[in-house]
């Protein structure tokens, strides 16, 4: 049996060994020195691509959508003012012919009121 104790130096230079020894099989192992490597890349590449244009399609729709909501609903926004607008319109006319035929309907009160008193008068004074 050796009684050997290694020295710092030895240490550090079996260190440095196998640092260049696991450097050099992590080199071995770099996916860019496989096979293949540069096809699986460009797919990846022109998948991303792909779901880029995908997502920007689905921003452009649903911007579409979004606008073509809005002015569904401003239409019908305008179509129910229009509307309410025509409502009120009517109303206000049903009051205005309300209103001229309660006043002619007071007038011919009037008359007849007017109609009886001059008769009662007349005969008084005969």
């Amino acid at each position: 049996m050796k009684n050997h104790e290694p020295s710092f130096a030895d240490r550090l230079g079996t260190a440095a060994k196998a640092k260049q020894a696991q450097l050099k099989k992590a080199k071995a192992n770099n996916p860019a020195n496989q096979p293949g490597f540069a096809e699986r890349q460009a797919a990846r590449r022109a998948a991303s691509i792909a779901r880029e244009e995908r997502l920007k399609e689905r921003k452009a729709a649903k911007e579409a959508e979004k606008i073509r909501k809005s002015e569904e609903e401003a239409a019908k926004k305008l179509a129910k003012e229009i509307a309410l607008k025509a409502e009120q319109e009517r109303l206000e006319a049903e009051a205005i012919k309300r209103e001229e035929a309660e006043a002619a309907h007071a007038a011919e009160r009037k008359a007849e009121r007017d109609r009886k008193y001059a008769a009662r008068k007349a005969r008084k004074r005969k």
